[in-house]
């Protein structure tokens, strides 16, 4: 596409950010060629978030990128004001770009006396004005029902794929680290032409797991786990001991969002895993970055982010992404 037909396709789209990771929304700016919106997302004394938008954006397709990823609450809050404060401004539809959706656990009632906090923010973004919602790699896929504005669910399965598509996969096997995976971790299976596993665990509470057995041959295998997020480090930590004692040889980690909460550094460190492939849809802490150091790879999902934007601005097909694969 020349520059001329480029500027033309891109005309009237603007976006915009708070502060949960500006280094992610730079880069799909830097994709799309065009210039980061002018928006200052400040604080008033008393800790009250404060917004103002510098720019005109009547009648602008608006694309608002804040993953609401650690300081969750802040992130969340920032995205709401954000989203009155284009409302407000006469912008002609305005998208909500969560490439990391927190509160996404609580997606049912499992137990007496619990909230659904899925619902409940998909009911704030839409109560806030949202026209639409782009996200990726949701914790439960049924999250997109709870919304009554139309959502695209990206999956960072064609970044990561391709990352391990350049390795010498010889001998691998896909691992899903519980049953509620084996849909996405079949996807992997089937597009890097693997084996697959699946480690039968049960969890008592956030950070209680008992892992019990593998189904699927992994002795004598490199082993790729694959999973949504890493929170806390304690499934995907379980998992791999397990498959180890099972015969496994190196053990490798890929999960779209590095929430890595807590001490998950230090369990990641301590685990048999050779290296743990993430996505920049969560910025990792300095800490983190420090103790993990060269066992962790960073993916950008910058490029997968800017062409579905690209397309929901031009109104073309976003599944066609992930068929073309």
């Amino acid at each position: 596409m020349d520059e001329k037909n480029r500027i033309e396709t891109l005309s009237g789209i603007k976006i915009f950010t708070g502060n949960s990771n500006r280094a992610l929304v730079e880069k799909v700016c830097d994709y799309l060629s065009i210039p980061l919106g002018n928006a200052t997302v400040k604080r008033f004394p008393d800790g009250e978030i404060d917004v103002k938008v510098e720019e005109d954006v009547r009648g602008a397709d608006i694309f608002i990128i804040q993953p609401t990823c650690p300081p969750v609450n802040d992130s969340l809050t920032e995205l709401l004001i954000l989203i009155d404060c284009f409302k407000r401004a006469s912008s002609a539809r305005i998208t909500a770009v969560l490439p990391y959706y927190g509160y996404a656990r609580k997606d049912r009632k499992d137990e007496g006396r619990v909230p659904i906090t899925a619902k409940l923010v998909a009911n704030l973004i839409t109560k806030a004005g949202a026209d639409r919602l782009l996200t990726m790699d949701l914790h439960a896929a049924q999250i997109q029902g709870f919304f009554d504005i139309p959502v695209d669910h990206l999956l960072a399965f064609p970044v990561i794929s391709d990352y391990y598509r350049k390795k010498d996969l010889s001998d691998f096997v896909v691992v899903s680290p519980d049953v509620g995976g084996i849909k996405i971790a079949r996807l992997y299976s089937n597009h890097l032409h693997m084996r697959l596993a699946v480690v039968d665990k049960r969890r008592y509470g956030p950070e209680e797991i008992e892992v019990g057995f593998v189904i699927g041959d992994v002795e004598g295998r490199n082993a790729i786990i694959i999973d949504d997020l890493i929170a806390t480090g304690g499934s995907i930590c379980q998992a791999a001991k397990v498959l180890k004692e099972k015969g496994a040889k190196d053990i490798y980690v890929a999960a779209t969002h590095p929430v890595l909460c807590g001490t998950a550094a230090e369990k990641l460190n301590e685990a048999p895993i050779k290296e743990i492939a993430v996505t920049d849809t969560i910025p990792l802490s300095e800490d983190v970055k420090k103790s993990l150091g060269s066992k962790i790879k960073v993916l950008s999902v910058s490029s997968l982010l800017g062409e579905a934007i690209k397309r929901i601005h031009t109104n073309t097909s976003i599944s066609s992404m992930f068929t073309e694969q």
